[in-house]
């Protein structure tokens, strides 16, 4: 089985100090696309991209990230199956 390389977040609750960690691990992973939907969603891909671009003391990390506000999970989860090419692959519903 291929490793998970698309998440689509559904956000229960919005942001917690402990998403951060989280998406640390995904880009240790080489997860390479992100999306949010529900609570906070615009706040929560916001958070990604800021962690992927880093304090400038490394090289960035690219992460396609899309925020689905006021989008059910299915469309979120439409979208995250129509991308194709390097973004091709499973995808892996993430509930915080």
């Amino acid at each position: 089985m291929p490793a998970i390389r698309k998440i689509v977040v559904h956000s229960l609750a919005g942001y917690r100090p402990e998403f951060d960690a989280l998406v640390q691990g995904w880009m240790r992973d080489g997860v390479n696309y992100v999306g949010v939907v529900g609570v906070d969603a615009a706040r929560l891909e916001d958070i990604v991209d800021e962690l992927c671009v880093g304090d400038g003391t490394s090289e960035p990390y690219f992460m396609l990230t899309a925020s689905h506000p006021g989008e059910s999970l299915s469309e979120a989860l439409a979208l995250a199956n129509m991308l194709t090419g390097e973004y091709a692959g499973p995808v892996q519903v993430i509930e915080f």
